[in-house]
């Protein structure tokens, strides 16, 4: 199989799908790899460490399409190359098409073959080559809130990490999945005033043992509105697998918060889940509406390209394996990850 990695062209995207350690392997498995010059250099692999693991490197987007059966990036397609996306191709990438209608209509147009990894499943039903990615924006949302309560980004000048005889910091975490986890875990850490709210009481139960700072809310409670117009911090983790993001905060609560509090909407993907949001880029991450910060970076992995990288490159590689095999039909967490085929939406 020709496999190409092409280099990713989305605004502020910095990642690669496939790094030169696991070219090899596909390599030496029998498949040719195409790479696009410069593909991992924003994650600190040159070309030459492609070259040296066996990969064939082309200067242009346009080569990689033309030459590739197997198409493996990081990003969903940008509009540069729509035009590039042919029936005989199989695109593997995030897609987060319920966010993406025109995008839609292109691959079902094309004939390719789309598969998401963000539905790929395993054993349990769980999304494995999403949670490393959800890992890193959890981790980094605590991070970026805290930056962005500073006064001089027109914060509300509150410290995250709690100091005695100073007011806690107010933090609201909704959805305790993969990213709300990282995130929550890193707010209590911090010493924040932490709320959790999520739907299973399952998974309140495991949040309210990350420490004594720990509040837990059901998603069903009429406090939330509340909670959101007192916190700080509100970060937004709240994913659907396959469907757009449901909107859990109003427009009336954002307008009723604090002047200089911070909303990260993690689920910004999948169409975002607080009234507010829209995407934003990190070449301009933030705008403020109502007086609160809103951040709406949609690949916040990449701001850390080369941990980024590393854990999707391991993630991804079983799975480019089959695909590789044209085996992939028979594996029904693979399958499950089929988004378009034929023309259709799957």
């Amino acid at each position: 199989m020709k496999i190409g990695i092409p280099k990713e062209i989305k605004t502020s995207e910095s990642r690669v799908a496939l790094v030169p350690a696991a070219c090899l392997e596909l390599v030496e498995c029998g498949h040719e790899v195409i790479g696009q010059t410069g593909c991992g250099l924003l994650s600190g692999y040159p070309d030459k460490e492609y070259t040296d693991a066996g990969c064939r490197m082309v200067d242009s987007i346009q080569e990689v399409y033309a030459e590739a059966q197997l198409i493996i990036k990081v990003k969903e397609p940008q509009a540069e190359e729509y035009t590039l996306i042919k029936k005989h191709h199989s695109l593997f990438c995030y897609l987060h098409l319920a966010a993406e209608p025109e995008l839609t209509e292109v691959l079902k147009n094309s004939g390719a073959i789309a598969i998401a990894f963000e539905e790929v499943t395993d054993a349990h039903g769980n999304l494995p080559l999403l949670k490393p990615m959800s890992m890193i924006a959890g981790k980094l949302s605590a991070q970026y809130a805290s930056v962005y309560l500073h006064s001089h980004y027109s914060g509300r000048g509150v410290l995250m990490d709690s100091i005695a005889n100073a007011e806690q910091a107010k933090v609201t975490v909704l959805g305790y999945g993969v990213s709300g986890t990282a995130a929550a875990e890193h707010f209590a850490n911090m010493g924040a005033a932490l709320t959790i709210v999520d739907k299973n009481q399952e998974k309140l139960s495991l949040a309210k043992q990350l420490s004594n700072n720990v509040t837990t809310l059901n998603a069903i409670s009429d406090d939330i509105e509340t909670v959101i117009i007192n916190s700080d911090v509100v970060i937004g983790a709240v994913l659907v697998s396959g469907a757009r993001a449901p909107i859990v905060v109003q427009e009336d609560w954002v307008k009723n918060m604090h002047k200089g509090a911070v909303i990260i909407d993690i689920a910004v993907d999948q169409g975002g889940c607080i009234a507010t949001t829209k995407p934003t880029t990190y070449e301009k991450p933030t705008f403020i509406l109502h007086d609160v910060i809103h951040f709406g970076v949609q690949n916040m992995p990449a701001a850390v390209p080369r941990t980024a990288s590393q854990l999707l490159s391991n993630a991804i590689l079983p799975a480019v394996k089959i695909l590789a095999e044209d085996k992939w039909r028979d594996d029904k967490n693979i399958f499950a990850g089929l988004a378009v085929e034929n023309g259709m939406l799957v």
